[in-house]
């Protein structure tokens, strides 16, 4: 044997077997010791400083202050040179004096002098950059430290064996060198100082991560004290720590946005558009010059580049950790060699401890494998009109959440097969030829398996066309639930809402079948690929024997195999799920923004006029038509992100006639105003939303008739204060939209549009001249309201005082002087509004959503189970029991038939046993294939029966719920509840509660084939269960309120989105985006600071859980080893393949459990929804009500009070009246009167506290809601549409035949607009009925009232917002189509309800006169001859 070149280095032997492994006393050459145990780790260093100097680069924090621990590790490391100088010094002296010395000699201390030298570098680069901790340092330190052990145990020995003069020095340096190479190891598990410069903004609570050092981070120690908080003390948002800088929108979605803009521009072509508007369509509609077929962009390239090394840096991680995975089964091989022969014991100790450092190291890659993975895509909060809110909700909660989960099993699409063909390497080099039997049988799969999958991709579009859809009309129902409670429509749209529901339902339905036949087709590949395999091993060659080496080696390699077969249908099904959401992510970000060439759809005039002054970046400030109000304190929306002016602030609100408002409110300016608004009245949204724009100080102003919702002596003081020519704006550009004549004669140019066309413009003076439509339209009008003079001859003109005071008269009789207004004041909320507004009068009115803490209560899962059934929970339990019992009988059986080597193999019977070996496996193999597809279905139709009843529960209770509960909660916060809970309960629980029960079954039979195996083993199950229960309650207390803080944080960011786009006009014209956007962010980086320590959390236990499985690895294995005279090596095998699967195993339980306990958190959410505080009854079975009920229309209060709820105040205080059937009634009163109150009391909206309402002599506490609501008519102050056909709108229930719509579409003037529509009756609405302008709007609901025609007819302010024509209209058709009806008129005109019968006045909750016009005119004393008199009509 030739000389080894090492030899000639060292001058000795480098590697010797008989001194290192054929001895009871094994250890390692000198020359070993001094080279490879040195050079390796010093190589190391050299090869991962690319790596740190990376890091160093690219760290955006500098200067870490000198402190101990780097002073230590300098001064360490300094130490550690010194030393290589001196070996180096000692070796030149010691040739120069005669002494032998060899190459080595000079070599390592060089090797050593450099080494340490760059370490000493990267501390001090470290210190500079500030980078408190280092990875690549410890692990070198680690290494030295761990391969100088050996000549540390060689040097001590020294000192009892060899005292010679020459060995002292050495002993001497190499204690030394070992020693101080300890004391770095252990510096170096612990992080230095915080930086003093960051390139990011300093944030107190900042996240323990950035000051953990590497070992902290290896084994997240860092986690602990949040563990052990929220193990003693239910987890609060407030406990948690921010997310770390480099992690936050600000940094993550510019970084995104950048790449993704740079995408946009290689594929998109922006072409210019020309805009014109059609009213028959309701629509602007676009002609492009230049039409390109628009290629779609797609997020991933933009996504990848973003991050892309990150992804890089994990699939490094899962390379190394799929190298460590087979670590373990060759070990196991030698393991059972050790066992069957006659090995030196220690062999046997050795294999113990290195199968338990392969599983710990390849736990430890894996988890940071799976940490680096973790990425959470943001969206662009940017409003898309071209999306519903309900889909960009989906796209926002489902579509995301889909694809941050497959980015943690991405790197499986090359991962597994690179894991099944090592696998295949190593079964080739144990069962040779035979191991392609298995191969093939993996190849028969993937066709059955592509069918599979492509069949669930068209049931994943399926159910998310229709969660779309679903969520679209649930948003809008929310939106629009009083007037549904006011019609008495909910059980149509329930039913419209369920039948969706059930195309989901079906789908799920099919989808658990699919999940389960693909759970039975990967279970059966593991087995089908090993008797393949055997089989063909044992028939091709009757030499070849299946011995247990053979066996169960195999088997651990199938096994490794297992998990990716396993997880590769679950990748499959979730990539054909993320693909959907890509395209469907793709179509979302690829609709055209308003950009300077760009303009979006929109309804009207002044939005079209309003995008292309935004094109000219003009600064502008917009109030529409319908004011948009934030969710926020009345002065917040004011400000609008401007900063706050003291002396600007109180002139804008005195202008915008708020003072008042303001001052008689407990919170002042500080009241928080509800989502849309809702404890404000039209008068007083638009006057904040006036104010807002006044306050904004821009040089153009677009106002789309602000001045209709709010009453004439608050428009006069307006006009005057604000829009006219001496009001504030009076330097401004002004753009004045409206429906009204009054300050007309006062504005420098007027513009008259008719269909979409400018057809007259001028002066008031000019255009009255020109006698064309504008004066014809102007004369015709002053005559219908009585003006006398407008043919006046002196100069053909109507005078300005006579248009003003005439129109006044026309307007509001709510107050009777602008100082003691009280009109639209906030007041109106805690009066006429609704029940839950009174209490939170200067408080916050929507609260924070509460979250449960503790232990999920049994009576969930009770509830759960209830709905889950008892049969397909006790089938579950069954064949769980079954599937391992067949599993492990296998494993037994392949035993048995390994040890049977040592019986006579060569008798005649040998064949026959053989087949018989064979059989039986096949057979219990079977049995295997048969158990699991059924104990995979049952608990997923378990789910998918507990799911659709629990939804349909959820919805009962939501829409059953009084309108109290809709005011104080957000609608972001119910959406969430029917989109992402529900979603949990559809497709996360099916799964995880699936996996929990069968890992739970599988855990069991591990243990008892471990204890049957070796017996000895039952001595160590009690602690390491003790352990793992201890973690594992650890773990679950903070990982289940973690998951309840997420939930929470979740619902602000949908409200906010929401809010902003409906609010996107406004927001875009005064050039506010970023603000918003910037707001979103926010909200997102909370829900972030609470997902992340969920995500870390898992990581944390992981390690954990399979550290514990790892110790289940070396106990068997180390009691197989001192059991190896008495056990076979059958038993060896089976034990410690059982015990290789136990780390993933037990780590799944514990995930899956906590995941169904967290997650059990959607079903906690979802019933308490569905057992929120219900109204009274829609229908009462034993009313007998006449089907002609109410005949004549007689209304009486008797003694009527009520209060919102109990414990507060009479808002009406014993009423009494009598309204005859046939009466027309006008009901007026100034604010606060309970005008609405009385409304709302007789739709039982609100209930009596005492008295009681009869119509037609029956008391309607009697009568079932919907009985009572469906004989009632209202036109109300809102015109509130809904998606869906005309048809769908005007008749929800589908009763009525063509004609009867037709004609009241005749009656109510929109017969000739919807016979010129395309589809007619069944012509779209949009969400909301945007395609419609509000005045047709208005003319819907009035055709709504015509096909109800009750008897009572109630008008709640219906034409406040509308234009003259339409208002017309309305009143016209009213007198003629309900001329029999009884007619209650809420009156905000007085003019609208001079020619009633009789009028109510009413004051302090109290009727204070009732008798006609006339009477009341004539009585100067009387209040409504005040209210005349401020009006102008007296």
């Amino acid at each position: 044997m030739e000389d080894d070149p090492m030899d000639e280095i060292c001058g000795s032997k480098f590697w010797d077997s008989n001194l290192t492994w054929y001895t009871e006393d094994p250890d390692l050459t000198s020359c070993f010791q001094k080279t490879a145990l040195v050079w390796i780790p010093c190589a190391f260093l050299w090869a991962l400083v690319c790596f740190e100097a990376y890091y160093i680069l690219n760290s955006k924090f500098r200067d870490i202050p000198w402190n101990k621990l780097n002073r230590l590790k300098i001064g360490l490391s300094s130490s550690l040179i010194l030393l290589a100088i001196a070996d180096l010094g000692y070796a030149i002296h010691q040739s120069s004096t005669g002494y032998d010395v060899y190459p080595v000699d000079y070599y390592t201390p060089i090797v050593k002098l450099t080494t340490f030298s760059l370490s000493v570098a990267l501390i001090l680069f470290n210190k500079k950059r500030g980078l408190r901790t280092s990875g690549v340092l410890f692990m070198f330190w680690l290494l030295l430290a761990v391969c100088g052990t050996v000549q540390f145990r060689s040097e001590i020995r020294k000192i009892f064996f060899d005292t010679s003069t020459q060995t002292v020095y050495t002993i001497v340096s190499y204690v030394l060198y070992y020693i101080i190479t300890i004391s770095l190891l252990i510096l170096n598990c612990f992080a230095d100082e915080a930086p003093t410069i960051s390139e990011y903004p300093l944030t107190k609570d900042s996240n323990p991560e950035d000051g953990a050092s590497f070992l902290s981070k290896l084994f997240y120690m860092w986690l602990e004290p949040l563990v052990w908080k929220g193990f003693r003390t239910p987890l609060e948002t407030k406990d948690l720590w921010n997310i770390s800088p480099q992690n936050c929108s600000k940094v993550v979605v510019p970084n995104f946005d950048r790449h993704w803009e740079k995408a946009l521009h290689k594929t998109t072509s922006i072409e210019s558009q020309t805009a014109s508007f059609r009213k028959m369509s309701g629509s602007v509609n676009f002609s492009d010059e230049k039409t390109k077929p628009k290629k779609i962009t797609s997020v991933l390239p933009a996504l990848w580049k973003a991050y892309g090394s990150t992804f890089l840096s994990g699939a490094l991680l899962k390379l190394l950790a799929d190298i460590l995975a087979f670590v373990c089964p060759q070990l196991l091989s030698l393991l059972i060699q050790f066992v069957e022969g006659n090995g030196e014991v220690w062999k046997g100790y050795l294999y113990a401890v290195l199968m338990f450092t392969g599983a710990s190291l390849d736990t430890l890659v894996l988890t940071q494998h799976f940490h680096r993975m973790y990425i959470a895509l943001r969206m662009s909060n940017n409003a898309r009109k071209e999306s519903t809110v309900g889909e960009i909700v989906n796209l926002m909660s489902v579509d995301a959440q889909r694809f941050v989960e497959i980015t943690l099993f991405i790197c499986l699409l090359w991962s597994a097969p690179l894991q099944i063909g090592v696998a295949l390497y190593f079964l080739w080099r144990i069962l040779g030829p035979s191991a392609l039997a298995g191969l093939g049988m993996m190849i028969i799969f993937i066709p059955l398996n592509g069918v599979i999958a492509s069949r669930v991709k068209t049931i994943q579009i399926r159910q998310m066309k229709s969660k779309d859809e679903r969520i679209k009309i649930m948003n809008e129902i929310l939106n629009g639930m009083k007037v549904l409670k006011l019609y008495g429509w909910e059980p149509s749209f329930e039913q419209r809402i369920l039948k969706i529901r059930n195309k989901e339902v079906r789908v799920l339905k099919q989808a658990a079948y699919l999940n389960a036949a693909t759970s039975f087709v990967w279970t059966c590949a593991p087995f089908l690929v090993s008797l393949a395999s055997f089989a063909t091993f044992i028939l091709v060659d009757e030499n070849n024997v299946l011995d247990a080496q053979t066996a169960f080696v195999s088997l651990s390699l199938f096994n490794i195999i297992r998990m990716p077969l396993a997880m590769m249908p679950m990748l499959i099904v979730s990539l054909t799920q993320v693909s959907v959401s890509i395209k469907r992510m793709n179509k979302f970000m690829n609709v055209e923004e308003l950009d300077p060439n760009n303009v979006d759809h929109d309804q009207s005039e002044m939005n079209a006029l309003l995008k292309y002054i935004y094109i000219l970046q003009g600064n502008l400030a917009y109030v529409p038509q319908q004011a948009w109000i934030r969710n926020a304190t009345l002065k917040e929306n004011i400000l609008f992100g401007k900063p706050f002016e003291k002396s600007l602030y109180h002139r804008v609100i005195e202008a915008c006639a708020l003072k008042p408002d303001i001052e008689m409110l407990p919170g002042g300016d500080q009241i928080e105003i509800g989502e849309k608004g809702i404890n404000l009245s039209g008068g007083q949204k638009q006057r904040v939303s006036l104010a807002r724009a006044v306050y904004y100080g821009a040089d153009v102003y677009f106002l789309d008739d602000p001045l209709s919702a709010v009453d004439s002596h608050v428009g006069k003081h307006i006009f005057d204060n604000v829009l006219g020519p001496s009001g504030m704006l009076r330097k401004k550009t002004r753009v004045l939209v409206t429906h009204s004549i009054t300050y007309l004669p006062e504005v420098d140019l007027i513009v008259v549009l008719k269909d979409g066309e400018v057809t007259e413009k001028g002066t008031y003076k000019e255009l009255l001249e020109k006698k064309g439509a504008f004066a014809d339209f102007l004369m015709q009008h002053l005559q219908e309201i009585g003006i006398e003079n407008t043919s006046s001859e002196a100069d053909g003109l109507i005078g300005i005082e006579d248009l003003q005071e005439n129109n006044l008269s026309m307007d509001s009789c709510d107050s009777s002087s602008l100082k003691g207004m009280n009109s639209g004041s906030l007041r109106a909320l805690y009066m006429d509004k609704e029940p839950e507004d009174i209490s939170l009068l200067g408080e916050k009115l929507i609260e924070m959503e509460k979250a449960e803490t503790g232990s999920v209560k049994w009576e969930v899962y009770v509830h759960y189970m209830r709905t889950f059934g008892p049969i397909l929970c006790m089938c579950t339990v069954l064949f769980n029991i079954i599937f391992q019992g067949f599993l492990v009988g296998s494993n037994l059986w392949l035993s048995v038939w390994a040890n049977d080597l040592y019986g006579a193999v060569n008798d005649t019977s040998h064949k026959s046993t053989q087949d018989l070996y064979l059989g039986v496996y096949g057979a219990l193999g079977f049995g295997q294939v048969v158990s699991t597809f059924v104990c995979d279905l049952c608990p997923r139709l378990g789910c998918w029966l507990a799911a659709r009843v629990m939804h349909n529960v959820m919805l009962k209770g939501v829409l059953r719920a009084p309108l109290t509960f809709f005011d104080v909660t957000p609608l972001g916060r119910i959406i969430s509840r029917f989109s992402k809970d529900v979603d949990v309960l559809d497709s996360s629980l099916p799964q995880q509660i699936s996996d929990c029960i069968f890992c739970l079954f599988e855990v069991i039979a591990t243990l008892f084939v471990i204890s049957y195996s070796t017996p000895i083993f039952v001595s160590v199950i009690l602690p390491i269960a003790l352990l793992y229960y201890f973690i594992q309650r650890f773990y679950v207390a903070t990982s289940r309120q973690l998951k309840r803080l997420e939930s929470i944080s979740r619902s602000p960011i949908f409200s906010h989105f929401g809010e902003t786009v409906s609010g996107a006009t406004t927001i875009r014209a005064y050039g506010l985006r970023q603000q918003f956007e910037q707001e979103s962010e926010e909200k997102v980086d909370l829900n972030q600071r609470c997902y992340y320590p969920g995500i870390v959390a898992n990581r944390w236990l992981a390690v954990r859980l399979e550290m514990i499985g790892n110790f289940i690895i070396f106990f068997a294995s180390l009691f197989a080893v001192l059991a190896r005279k008495t056990i076979n090596p059958g038993l060896v095998g089976l034990s410690v393949s059982y015990s290789l699967q136990i780390a993933g195993t037990l780590n799944w339980l514990v995930r899956m459990t906590s995941d169904v306990e967290t997650n059990i958190v959607a079903v906690e959410r979802i019933k308490e929804y569905g057992e929120v505080k219900q109204e009274a009854p829609w229908e009462l079975p034993n009313s007998n009500v006449p089907s002609n009920w109410p005949s004549e229309g007689t209304v009486e209060f008797r003694d009527y009070k009520v209060r919102y709820r109990e414990g507060l105040d009479l808002i009406l205080k014993g009423i009494s009246f009598t309204i005859k059937g046939g009466e027309k009634v006008g009901i007026v009163g100034r604010t606060g009167a309970g005008k609405s109150s009385l409304t709302l009391g007789l739709f039982r909206i609100i209930e009596a506290a005492e008295g009681s309402i009869l119509v037609d002599g029956i008391d309607i506490a009697t009568l079932g809601l919907h009985t009572l609501r469906s004989r009632l008519t209202i036109i109300p102050q809102d015109p509130v549409l809904f998606s869906g056909s005309l048809r769908q709108n005007l008749d929800p229930f589908d009763s009525l035949p063509d004609e009867q719509l037709w004609r009241a579409l005749e009656h109510a003037h929109l017969y000739t607009f919807v016979k010129g529509l395309p589809a007619g009756l069944n012509h779209e609405i949009s969400e909301g009925g945007e395609n419609l302008s509000v005045g047709q709007r208005q003319l819907v609901c009035l055709v709504r009232a015509l096909l109800r025609k009750t008897k009572v007819l109630i008008l709640d302010e219906a034409t406040a917002a509308v234009d003259l024509e339409t208002d017309d209209l309305i009143q016209r058709t009213i007198r003629e189509e309900f001329k029999d009806c009884t007619v209650m008129t809420i009156a905000h005109r007085l003019n609208t309800i001079l020619d009633s019968d009789r009028v109510i006045v009413l004051d302090k909750g109290e009727v204070i006169e009732f008798d006609t016009p006339e009477a009341l005119l004539q009585d100067r004393n009387s209040v409504f001859y005040g209210m005349a008199k401020d009006a102008g009509l007296v």
